[in-house]
């Protein structure tokens, strides 16, 4: 057997044949087009060659149909044809009297010439009701008759702006969303009648046809009532003024009690005869000239939408059938559960690791809320931002805070000893008020994993809702005691930089000295009465000093001090609050993707807490069983859609050998 990439190619070559001999082959690529339309595979997105009859009311487009179809369909006052109506016109040779059925709502019912006008209005009735409504429901209409040409149309319902009693206030937009809807696709051929008696740039369906097909490429003007309206109908249909690219054909309706054999020749009649419509080229009027053109066009449009229809339905088949190989089986017994579930928790985990861990988004290129370790960083660097760079101070004045301490911390000693409880307070207080920015930073950062992990493994167990469920409450469990346990960990932080004072690094002694060689220039500042108040400070700013004149220098200078202790000590406090955070986070991820997480899911679900979620997985949701079956009668569909146009290309290429 043939690769299929080989098929395909073969199948689109031997199309190249259909223009050629069109006559002998209309019937049955018709037959398949028309199978194709039976089998509804434009519900799966595969538009299919379509001649669209679209008309103003009252433009005779009924009457063109019939003309065509030697048959009477409903005529009367308003809109005549309330649903669209597929004419399938097949000419059988060898028959004595034609054989007409309606085929709707699954059901294919025989009627006659006598009586298909009631046929088609009881039809429509059902579809669409008794009374003045329409639908968008088709009725199918087949006429095998001898002469007729091969041919099939949709025809739809006349367009009209002004409701009658009985018909819904927007019947308009209702008839003109059915008729874009037919006409929108570029595989359509648009048919629009026209009366010789208007202004063809003022036709409702001009507008409409224009607005899907602006060139005219693939829309065809009947002309109707030509015999009414004689006058200027040649430089109408010459001038072209609303961009027809199939042409125009003029005909002549039937009148009274004329039979189609007895109008045909009078409209022949007509068009040889009349003082004006003589002059109008016979290559384009008549109703056997509109029968041999559609065909022409019907058999090019086929041809060249077959190579697409073959694609079309290839590529959907091969979606279809790799998303039906991609859901999950169908489970019959617990072990089929049990290993499914393992197959969520492993898939739960490595897409854990890869965007909690490793920072591979491949499965997530465009969701930015799931790039996890960018995220995390960003929400890292506002946390560091937001930890101020200087002591936090609401002092009214430079040192007050410090000198307040010591004048509460004195004792009977030395006054020139540095008394390192001041330095604690101080230091607790600052402590204090930026104890609230990890908090709230650990919180922010729970709250973010959260819903990624719930994302993740709701994800993984989608075609399983009640273990979605179960393991969803699992998960949310245990990220409530981690997320408990980081804010037990901050507090702990927090208090151990309140016990004492400590770093190890060199960097503090350095700073400490550095902003200390200011202290000489500051007190000088701070004893000469006659100098500005103002001084310049490394670290600190500008500060004014007058509040600090008349002090004693010891504590003056015991204040500064402390304050540049604390300011070169606040770095490594700033430091260990970032770096112990990033860690203890780090670290509880690792915890919660390696080894909590699947445990926690295990003890809950087959531990015994919801044992049954296991037993409820051989439930299949509505919703996979559901697409399941869509996706089977799709694919059936599809194939059968493929081995209809398979033997119609298979023939065409016989002929062509011959």
């Amino acid at each position: 057997m043939a690769p299929p990439c080989c098929e395909d190619s073969k199948q689109i070559q031997t199309l190249n044949a259909l223009t050629c001999s069109y006559n002998d082959q209309i019937r049955p690529l018709l037959d398949a087009v028309d199978r194709l339309r039976q089998l509804k595979v434009m519900q799966e997105g595969i538009e299919l060659p379509t001649i669209v009859v679209v008309g103003d009311q009252s433009s005779g487009k009924s009457s063109v149909l019939e003309s065509l179809a030697g048959i009477s369909l409903p005529r009367g006052q308003g809109i005549c044809t309330r649903v669209p109506l597929i004419m399938r016109l097949q000419d059988d040779p060898s028959l004595s009297s034609p054989i007409l059925h309606l085929e709707y709502k699954g059901k294919q019912v025989p009627t006659s010439e006598s009586s298909i006008t009631a046929a088609i209005e009881s039809a429509t009735a059902e579809i669409a009701g008794s009374g003045k409504g329409i639908s968008d429901t088709p009725l199918t209409l087949v006429v095998r008759k001898k002469g007729v040409p091969d041919l099939t149309m949709v025809d739809l319902p006349g367009i009209t702006r002004v409701p009658v009693h009985g018909q819904p206030e927007n019947i308009y937009e209702q008839i003109a969303a059915i008729i874009m809807q037919y006409i929108k696709p570029a595989e359509s051929i648009i048919l629009n009648v026209l009366s010789a008696s208007v202004d063809f740039p003022t036709c409702e369906s001009i507008r409409m046809s224009q607005q899907v097909d602006g060139k005219g490429e693939r829309t065809l003007a009947v002309v109707t009532k030509a015999d009414k309206s004689p006058e200027g109908l040649l430089e109408k249909v010459t001038a072209d003024d609303v961009n027809i690219g199939l042409g125009y054909v003029c005909v002549r309706n039937r009148i009274g009690s004329e039979t189609y054999e007895e109008a045909r020749a009078a409209e022949a009649n007509l068009f040889k005869s009349h003082h004006l419509l003589s002059k109008i080229d016979k290559s384009i009027v008549g109703i056997p000239v509109l029968a041999n053109k559609l065909m022409r066009i019907q058999s090019q449009s086929i041809a060249k939408c077959l190579p697409d229809i073959v694609k079309k339905i290839n590529e959907k088949l091969n979606r279809n059938v790799s998303e039906l190989e991609t859901m999950p089986q169908n489970l019959v017994t617990v072990g089929d559960a049990m290993r499914a579930f393992m197959q969520i928790i492993s898939k739960t985990k490595e897409m854990l690791r890869k965007l909690l861990i490793r920072g591979e988004f491949d499965d997530f290129p465009d969701d930015k809320e799931m790039h996890d370790t960018a995220r995390m960083a960003e929400m890292l660097n506002a946390y560091a931002a937001a930890l101020p760079d200087n002591i936090p101070t609401k002092e009214a004045a430079f040192l007050l805070e410090e000198i307040e301490v010591l004048e509460e911390n004195r004792g009977i000693w030395l006054p020139n000893f540095l008394p390192r409880t001041a330095f604690l307070i101080l230091l607790q207080k600052r402590v204090k008020e930026v104890s609230s920015i990890p908090q709230d930073f650990v919180e922010k950062v729970w709250i973010y994993l959260e819903d990624l992990v719930v994302a993740v493994l709701d994800e993984a167990s989608e075609n399983y809702p009640p273990l979605q469920a179960c393991s969803r409450r699992a998960a949310l469990n245990l990220i409530e005691k981690m997320r408990g346990r980081s804010i037990r960990n901050v507090k702990e932080i927090i208090e151990m930089e309140m016990v004492t004072d400590f770093t190890y690094s060199p960097d503090y002694m350095k700073k400490w000295v550095e902003l200390m060689e200011q202290q000489e220039r500051f007190m000088e500042v701070v004893h000469n009465n006659f100098t500005p108040t103002k001084v310049i400070l490394k670290a600190v700013g500008e500060v004014d000093v007058s509040h600090l004149r008349g002090r004693r220098d010891v504590v003056v200078e015991q204040a500064f001090d402390i304050r540049m202790r604390q300011i070169s000590y606040w770095k490594s406090v700033v430091l260990r609050l970032v770096d112990v955070l990033a860690l203890n986070i780090a670290y509880d991820v690792k915890k919660l993707v390696e080894n909590e997480l699947e445990t926690e899911i295990m003890n809950d679900v087959v531990g015994g807490r919801s044992m049954n979620c296991i037993e409820k997985m051989l439930e299949e949701s509505p919703a996979i069983s559901g697409k399941r079956e869509r996706l089977r009668k799709s694919i059936q569909l599809l194939r059968e859609s493929k081995e209809v146009v398979a033997k119609i290309i298979d023939r065409i290429a016989v002929k062509a050998a011959d």
